[in-house]
């Protein structure tokens, strides 16, 4: 299923099915509605999102009614969610999937989000979004490409192909928005050549592996994985995702995987190019599919928005890689 695309004058809905609204500050609120309004959106917040609790989330059930209710709402075009964390995954079996198949409409997030967002996927065939959450538009720098990505995916109807990023940060800058520090950004890592057309799914490694062996994750016939790794491990990601990656490979229906890509990792991370190319070039199982790295997306800014469900072609050689979304 398709949603209707955002445009001038259409509602979002904010909700915090992860950790709560109240973690984040009322000045980055007070931005993010700012600039999601100069894109001609209005905005309006759940019941239950600024809810807080000693997880700093809300109940399952005050979770579940926001859901619920910004989809069955039939003045809202489109949801954002809040924020990320860690605990979306409870809400996966507590869902009404028919009120989302009755109210087809655009879901945007990323980090924990990607188990809600491939599972309503999978259970109801609804595209959904990884894209900036609320919160992510609270920055006053560094924002533009984000910005563009999301228009491009969701307040548009042509095709589109992801272009590189000119700088990228991974800093604190919801602690100090006045001390950002940029980084020039080197391109796509193409690690295997190829060409490639698919299904996207996918999202932050870890969570999307919360959903192995569960009727919650999405298998479609010539899927191409995004996929990214946040830095909670720090030295260690690229263990963690060497092991993750290694859980995908082993699923029976790794043979529908066409293509993967990689988003970037963070800093604390320290993983190098050349790591990773050692790392994927280990796996024989990965040499007959091509494999970028260094997209925009992920848990560093700026970011790219793609849609879970959606079709994208990848066309890449050793000098140079063009990936191209089919809007939906």
């Amino acid at each position: 299923m398709k949603s209707e695309k955002l445009q001038r004058g259409d509602k979002v809905c904010v909700i915090a099915p992860s950790r709560s609204l109240s973690i984040v500050s009322q000045q980055v609120i007070e931005l993010a509605t700012a600039r999601l309004n100069e894109m001609g959106l209005e905005v309006c917040f759940s019941k239950n999102c600024r809810q807080i609790d000693e997880f700093n989330s809300s109940s399952i059930a005050a979770r579940i009614e926001d859901l619920h209710a910004a989809f069955s709402d039939k003045t809202v075009n489109g949801i954002l969610t809040a924020i990320g964390g860690h605990n979306s995954i409870q809400l996966l079996n507590k869902i009404d999937y028919n009120i989302i198949k009755s109210n087809p409409k655009i879901l945007c997030g990323f980090s924990d989000i990607t188990a809600l967002s491939n599972t309503i996927y999978a259970k109801t065939q609804l595209i959904t979004y990884s894209g900036p959450h609320f919160s992510s538009f609270g920055m006053t720098q560094g924002l533009d490409y984000t910005i563009e990505y999301f228009k491009k995916c969701l307040m548009n109807n042509e095709h589109y192909s992801i272009v590189n990023s000119k700088n990228w940060s991974d800093d604190e800058w919801y602690i100090d928005q006045n001390q950002r520090e940029f980084c020039p950004n080197p391109g796509y890592q193409v690690i295997n050549a190829g060409t490639a057309s698919g299904t996207v799914i996918g999202g932050n490694l870890c969570t999307f592996n919360l959903l192995q062996g569960s009727s919650y994750l999405p298998e479609p016939e010539n899927v191409i994985l995004f996929l990214e790794e946040d830095n909670l491990l720090e030295r260690l990601t690229l263990s963690e995702f060497d092991r993750n990656l290694q859980s995908i490979i082993h699923l029976k229906s790794f043979n529908s995987v066409k293509g993967i890509v990689i988003g970037r990792f963070q800093k604390a991370s320290q993983i190098t190019h050349e790591q990773l190319y050692k790392l994927i070039r280990s796996k024989p199982e990965l040499n007959t599919i091509p494999v970028i790295a260094n997209l925009d997306f992920g848990h560093t800014t700026p970011q790219i928005t793609f849609p879970i469900g959606g079709e994208i072609e990848i066309n890449a050689t050793s000098i140079c890689c063009t990936i191209t979304v089919k809007n939906h």
